[in-house]
């Protein structure tokens, strides 16, 4: 599948899901080809890693902005917790695309800095993400977007202005951009996920696919935003929850729970159906039965005129269409008409009068 046939899937409207393992492979290639396995089985399209290194994205002494027990040094700082995570660079990421591969699941990755960039695009990745933490970062978004790739913006904790600030930075380098709405708190509660912003979204970027990257912990959050137009989602992805080290672990998504999100996006998106307002086909027989003709409402003698009075519109829709009664007011019958005959077009004609 070449970028543009990916891009036109996207554009399709169908769903896609994206498995986020982020750095859940923990520095294993094992589980790495674990968690590609296991998101491909659950059915997702794509699993998404993390391609960063600690010292490239965070001072030594940058405050944490989550809270997790789990965490290796209790009072540390965001590069304490980075760097037990930072170890997989171009060569892991090589192999966790031939593993994608392997296993016939899109390979996608977050880079968070210039050499992440470069070694993906060489890869051949087909799409990035963007983290919501560089919405304004408009350095990294300018290499990405000079990939000429698709890229997937996620837009948490920030302000339309930003969006659209960063959309258009991206836009200078690639027409391929879905912007995906998120709430950048770990889990997200239910009654902030504030799924309407997706309109508003949808709205100011009408060129672009709408998509969500999923923080809450409930199953019908991603089928609800499928509803409302988003059809890329992404939600976090572990096959156990209960592993160390990361703090994704205990809030993502294990096969299980994959399996019934997507159960329930593609339910919505049977529900949802085409664009195209035309009747389906198991409308056909109503269509003919349950809609009207125009009918003899008494009997009517050859020769008299039609009029208001003795005309009605009753079942079956087998005749002329009450739209078009007014055809039929002031002809004359070309023959002698029972009571509920359904009128033909042969039965009248136009009044010479």
């Amino acid at each position: 599948m070449s970028v543009s046939d990916l891009w036109d899937r996207l554009k399709s409207g169908e769903p896609f899901f994206i498995a986020e393992a982020g750095v859940n492979h923990l520095g294993s290639l094992e589980l790495g080809e674990r968690l590609i396995k296991e998101a491909k089985k659950a059915g997702a399209h794509a699993i998404k890693f993390q391609s960063y290194k600690a010292s490239t994205l965070c001072t030594k002494d940058a405050p944490r902005f989550w809270d997790w027990e789990g965490e290796i040094e209790k009072d540390g700082s965001q590069h304490d917790s980075y760097s037990h995570l930072d170890s997989f660079g171009a060569a892991e990421h090589a192999e966790l695309k031939r593993l994608c591969d392997s296993y016939g699941i899109e390979f996608m990755s977050t880079p968070f800095d210039f050499e992440a960039v470069d070694y993906l695009d060489d890869l051949g990745i087909r799409a990035f993400k963007v983290a919501s933490c560089d919405v304004t970062n408009h350095p990294l978004l300018e290499r990405i977007a000079s990939t000429g790739k698709i890229v997937m913006l996620s837009t948490g904790a920030s302000n339309i202005e930003e969006v659209a600030a960063a959309v258009q930075v991206l836009q200078r380098g690639t027409s391929m951009v879905v912007v995906m709405h998120c709430n950048l708190k770990y889990p997200t509660a239910d009654d902030e996920i504030n799924l309407r912003m997706i309109n508003h979204l949808a709205r100011e970027f009408p060129d672009c696919v709408m998509g969500l990257s999923d923080h809450t912990m409930n199953m019908w959050t991603p089928a609800i935003a499928h509803a409302m137009g988003a059809s890329v989602i992404e939600r976090h992805f572990t096959v156990d929850k209960t592993l160390g080290t990361s703090a994704d672990h205990w809030l993502s998504a294990d096969p299980t729970d994959v399996s019934n999100i997507l159960q329930n996006i593609n339910f919505i998106d049977r529900m949802l159906g085409t664009f195209q307002k035309e009747p389906t086909a198991s409308e056909i027989r109503a269509r003919k039965y349950a809609r009207r003709s125009v009918v003899a409402a008494r009997k009517i003698n050859k020769g008299e005129i039609f009029d208001l009075d003795n005309l009605a519109c009753k079942r079956p829709g087998t005749g002329i269409s009450p739209s078009k009664i007014s055809e039929i007011v002031g002809c004359s019958a070309t023959k002698d008409l029972p009571a509920d005959h359904i009128i033909m077009t042969d039965d009248f004609k136009g009044n010479s009068e």
